[in-house]
């Protein structure tokens, strides 16, 4: 195999950066950071494949990248790349899907259990040396068991929250999609526990929102005000999906105004949040730092397949995880 130019623009595992070298030249340059930044600018014209997360390659990245064949994006979501310039040079983006479903799905369950039962609030009550007497019901939560969900969006992470919410916790499942599912061949443990919906039905039935929508021209900014006065009174509203799928604005005022009982954050429009952001001190916001899928094991599992996808692109097969760019 003719060894070829590969720019790793992230942190890669030890084991999976050992992969790349074995066959290719490899070059690491954190973009972030002023000498990595240095060194990726200087390495751009050679590179032919180009491997990472959470760093945009935009249109001028694309252009400096004159030799380019493969992008392998150690994620799922697309919304970092120039999908349109990607297309039109025909360079290969490939992504990580599947492998970090269930670990998602958990992150947005411990953030429907965490906004309801205000965990974290009461954790902080016992640190702080708050806990001195049985509390009140001023500061008891609410059941989820046998609440009704409301998904926005059913692709498979959906797919996997819908299946903790119906078999573990007996909640009715609602789904908003622009296709209904066959859940006789795609999902058969949710036939009969998960029913397609129109969108404002969805809204004022359900009792937890949650919201797992890929970004695009159609979703920014799509949970709005409307959306949110929509909602059941004294809903909870979960966002694990895109920060900017979410109007932030609408998102306080509905929460300041009792339309929404609390929210669970792991995306925001802006990451990380800025300082002054009133959703990072809102009493009735539990956020987290986009951990979704961060546990040991399934980055490292991403990892290993965004490896995988680069090695195959580059050796002229077809990738195990190609993102059609054509869509965009």
């Amino acid at each position: 195999m003719n060894r070829k130019n590969v720019l790793v623009f992230g942190e890669l595992p030890d084991d999976q950066l050992a992969r790349l070298t074995a066959v290719h030249e490899v070059t690491v340059a954190h973009p972030r950071d002023p000498v990595g930044r240095a060194a990726f600018d200087a390495t751009l014209p050679t590179a032919q494949g180009l491997i990472g997360s959470s760093y945009p390659i935009d249109q001028g990245v694309i252009d400096a990248a004159t030799r380019l064949e493969v992008v392998s994006s150690v994620s799922v979501g697309v919304d970092n790349y120039a999908l349109k310039a990607l297309h039109a040079r025909g360079i290969t983006l490939c992504h990580t899907p599947g492998v970090l479903d269930e670990t998602v799905a958990d992150t947005v369950f411990a953030l429907m259990l965490a906004a309801s039962r205000r965990v974290v609030e009461l954790a902080n009550l016992v640190r702080d040396g708050r806990w001195t007497q049985g509390i009140g019901d001023d500061l008891f939560g609410f059941d989820v068991h046998g609440k009704t969900l409301g998904l926005l969006g059913f692709g498979r992470i959906g797919q996997a929250i819908a299946r903790r919410a119906a078999l573990g916790f007996g909640m009715p499942v609602l789904y908003h999609a622009r296709h209904a599912v066959d859940l006789s061949t795609q999902a058969p443990e949710l036939a009969g526990r998960a029913a397609h919906t129109p969108l404002d039905e969805l809204l004022g039935r359900s009792d937890f929102v949650v919201a797992m929508l890929p970004l695009t021209e159609h979703t920014r900014g799509m949970i709005d005000q409307r959306v949110f006065g929509l909602m059941k009174p004294g809903a909870v509203f979960v966002n694990g999906g895109r920060g900017p799928t979410v109007r932030e604005d609408a998102l306080l005022a509905a929460l300041d105004q009792g339309t929404l009982r609390a929210a669970g954050l792991d995306v925001f429009a802006k990451e990380p949040l800025p300082a002054d952001s009133p959703l990072r001190t809102h009493p009735r916001v539990t956020p987290l730092p986009h951990v979704g899928s961060a546990t040991h094991e399934t980055r490292h599992a991403m990892a290993e397949l965004a490896t995988t996808n680069l090695l195959q692109a580059l050796a002229g097969e077809r990738p195990t995880a190609v993102y059609d760019t054509a869509t965009a």
